[in-house]
């Protein structure tokens, strides 16, 4: 119960007192990411890629598509991976446990754990000549070893042989622990780059019958490159690939600058020569030789890079890349990687009037050579063909560029795409560009903007739309005022032969009303809003009063002078509504104002409000609640003043 008092009232008229008032889809695949890699390896076979972790002693394996599908844990450390010629065995290198493990390609379980009796290694691992060499020692004494899986330790010989690199012919060999490459087009032979300082020195080893011998050695002398990050042997000619740009043969057991691809950092070649070369946030794919790029990956930012950790599929269907991101790499599977990737273009005006003829150009290029007489398909979207319209095919000419003229026949947004199927060499490409067709302007109007209506009053809204040319159509919309009651379709419909569609809206709140002509071929579409008003519901119930009687022609509760009056206002309910209540004395022929004062709406839609009685008679006062837009806590209605209760307080 709340109150107020006429005798403040009372108090209030005569200035000696004043009033007061008593705040979340589907699962995905999981990503295959690392925090420092530590060797990346592709079984074609099992259609596996085998992911080192070095910082967190892991062995990742991943599908075709880079998803993770298994997990080898708890190594110490991983420095590099290699798999046996058929696939069978994953060979890793533990730097810090000094130890490299034979597992199962398939399950990535431990098949053998061979110690290597160093504490300088192993570091970098590859298979060939039935053997899985490694290399190791510190940045003056490098060397490589091989361990032999035909070998069993329970009859005696040990598996792992130390100190293999040869030393004749090879000045003082390799400094630190030295890159290896194996290539399966070439087997029997292993590439070794020095890492220990600056200087590149390199050898090519035949090991094909176990035993490391000198096909090719370079005594660094800064001649042919300038420190050695990465290294491949090339397939289909006596070459190594430096860093992924310097190609140098080898004849005669002696090494020469060959020719250079564009900068990169580090590479893999495939089986059939092409090179995926790394570079600043790309992997780039040349054909050997060449210096014009098959197709360019954006792999990241212009600073974010993938030191020779990319690697090709066996049968050259993809590329798959360790792109850094925050906090490591995630493994990417980049497709279609032997395929070059046209550039399209289309350019259409960016406006033109309905039924009159444009013309639309546009040029197809590629950094490999395209076929001659290349021809374009051609589809024209609008509001008539919204699926697309096919229009007559396109040839390119000599230098790529092409033109074609049309006449759109509808008005509104057209979208001219142009498309490449593509070839034996190339992707296929798509292109479009879009031009404002002319349309003319329709009327379309809706009544009863800016009315007042009681509560709860059905309220016929009607909608009248002009001349068009196909679409009769029009959307009738109902927003009531509030967040609570989101807008939504009251009709759709054609109008009637005057023109017109009508909806009921049950003025419960004001509403906003719109009415949506979505437009035609040769007609702009068209919204039009009336925004009407609605009264609350509101009334005064009086009780503890002894009679009712008319003091003149007005009618009068009637109580005793100590009775203290209940007023109960029923009032429309909206989360967080006040009522104003209103508080006049009559003196001297006059009605004055003494309070008006804000009280909470219940959740039931009703307030009990309390006056104090004024301890004398003869006093005069009325009464009434008013719902203020605003000031009532709320919009979504019209103000609204409820009838005046008049009161009598006698003896």
């Amino acid at each position: 119960m709340r109150s107020t008092s006429v005798a403040t009232a009372l108090a209030v008229l005569f200035s000696s007192a004043a009033l007061s008032v008593v705040a979340a889809g589907t699962a995905s695949a999981a990503a295959t990411a690392v925090t420092t890699t530590g060797g990346l390896v592709v079984d074609g076979t099992l259609q596996r890629v085998f992911v080192g972790d070095a910082a967190n002693g892991r062995i990742l394996a991943a599908d075709y598509s880079g998803s993770l599908v298994d997990t080898h844990t708890g190594l110490g450390s991983v420095s590099d991976l290699a798999l046996s010629d058929d696939g069978s065995t994953l060979y890793a290198a533990l730097p810090n446990t000094h130890q490299i493990l034979a597992l199962d390609a398939a399950t990535l379980d431990v098949r053998t754990t061979y110690s290597i009796p160093t504490d300088t290694g192993p570091r970098h691992v590859a298979f060939a000549g039935g053997k899985a060499w490694f290399s190791y020692g510190d940045q003056w004494d490098g060397d490589i070893g091989s361990v032999d899986p035909a070998v069993d330790p329970a009859g005696g010989t040990d598996p792992v042989a130390m100190a293999q690199f040869p030393t004749e012919g090879t000045s003082s060999g390799i400094w630190g622990q030295g890159l290896l490459d194996t290539d399966p087009t070439r087997p029997g032979l292993l590439a070794v780059g020095e890492t220990g300082i600056s200087t590149d020195s390199m050898a090519v080893l035949d090991v094909s019958d176990g035993t490391a011998k000198v096909t090719a050695w370079y005594d660094g002398d800064y001649t042919l490159n300038s420190g050695i990050g990465d290294i491949d042997l090339v397939p289909g000619a006596d070459q190594v690939l430096v860093n992924g740009t310097d190609r140098d043969a080898w004849a005669d057991g002696r090494f020469s600058k060959a020719g250079a691809y564009p900068s990169g950092w580090g590479a893999d070649v495939s089986a059939d020569g092409l090179v995926a070369q790394v570079g600043a946030g790309k992997v780039t794919v040349y054909r050997p030789d060449a210096t014009k790029p098959v197709r360019t990956y954006t792999v990241g930012t212009s600073t974010d890079y993938v030191v020779n950790n990319v690697r090709w599929a066996p049968d050259s269907s993809r590329i798959f890349a360790l792109v850094p991101g925050s906090g490591g790499y995630t493994l990417k599977a980049l497709t279609q990687p032997t395929l070059n990737v046209p550039t399209l273009t289309v350019n259409a005006p960016s406006s033109a009037p309905r039924a009159k003829k444009l013309t639309v150009t546009g040029k197809l290029s590629a950094t490999v050579a395209l076929p001659a007489g290349v021809k374009l398909s051609v589809t024209r979207t609008d509001v008539e063909s919204p699926n697309g319209k096919a229009l007559a095919a396109v040839t390119v000419k000599a230098d790529g560029t092409y033109s074609f003229a049309d006449t759109p026949p509808a008005g509104g947004t057209v979208t001219y795409k142009v498309a490449y199927a593509g070839d034996a060499g190339h992707t296929a490409a798509t292109a479009s560009d879009k031009v404002a067709v002319s349309r003319a302007a329709t009327s379309l109007s809706l009544n009863n903007n800016g009315k007042l209506y009681n509560y709860g009053a059905d309220v016929k809204f009607t909608a009248h739309l002009g001349t068009t040319y196909k679409n009769r159509s029009v959307k009738i919309y109902s927003d009531p005022f509030g967040a609570d009651k989101p807008k939504k379709l009251i009709k759709t419909g054609r109008v009637d032969s005057h023109g017109n569609i009508a909806a009921w809206v049950d003025m419960t709140r004001d509403t906003a009303v719109t009415a949506v002509f979505d437009g035609d071929a040769r007609y702009t579409p068209k919204t039009v809003k009336a925004t009407a008003y609605a009264r609350v519901k509101v009334s005064t119930a009086v009780s503890k009063h002894y009679k009712t009687a008319k003091i003149g022609s007005t009618s009068y509760y009637w109580f005793h002078k100590n009775t203290d009056p209940v007023l109960t206002t029923s009032m429309t309910y909206y989360k967080g509504r006040k009522l104003r209540f209103d508080l006049q004395v009559y003196y001297q022929g006059s009605w004055y104002t003494t309070d008006s004062e804000y009280f909470a709406l219940g959740t039931n839609g009703k307030t009990a409000i309390r006056l104090g009685a004024p301890g004398e008679s003869g006093v005069r006062a009325r009464v009434r609640s008013v719902y203020v837009n605003g000031s009532s806590g709320d919009t979504v209605n019209s103000t609204t003043y409820g009838t005046w209760k008049y009161l009598y307080f006698s003896n």
